[in-house]
């Protein structure tokens, strides 16, 4: 089931200094991950990766992916430790029609000629903060008796 992206997530995921990755998983289950340069967001909250190559790994991840009802993470991450794992599933790979047309139109006005192979739409199931605070936090709550010697050794002065 889908669930909403949050504001806080969308503005992460439209700064331009955020950095995008998708992880897929490739017929031996072992995990890929490469930037994604043009990934964004649609009006229904799914994300959206544009694939420029036809026979790259990531597409052929992907339609695996779809054919069998498997996972993709999507990290965003950006300067001063932000980060946050979005794990959908993808959802349909548009080659034609309004909206492949207006990607394709869009991504040749930046990078000249260039292919688009498919336009994917990945629907977020869950979302993690990996902040190292949040992380932290997470740990101290789970593990609350796993802490390092010398942190216990230190006394506030």
């Amino acid at each position: 089931m889908a669930i909403p992206l949050t504001a806080d997530i969308l503005e992460l995921l439209d700064a331009p200094a955020t950095i995008g990755t998708i992880a897929t998983l490739d017929e031996a289950d072992a995990p890929y991950a490469v930037p994604s340069p043009f990934l964004r967001r649609d009006e229904e909250g799914r994300l959206v990766h544009l694939e420029l190559l036809e026979t790259s790994p990531t597409h052929r991840n992907l339609v695996r992916s779809i054919w069998f009802d498997r996972p993709v993470t999507v990290t965003l991450s950006r300067r001063g430790g932000r980060t946050v794992v979005i794990r959908g599933r993808p959802w349909r790979a548009v080659v034609s029609g309004p909206l492949f047309s207006g990607y394709y139109r869009e991504l040749r006005e930046q990078l000249g000629d260039a292919d688009l192979a498919a336009v994917w739409l990945i629907k977020p199931e869950t979302i993690v903060d990996e902040t190292y605070a949040a992380r932290k936090t997470r740990e101290e709550e789970l593990h609350p008796f796993f802490i390092h010697l010398d942190r216990l050794a230190v006394t506030p002065t």
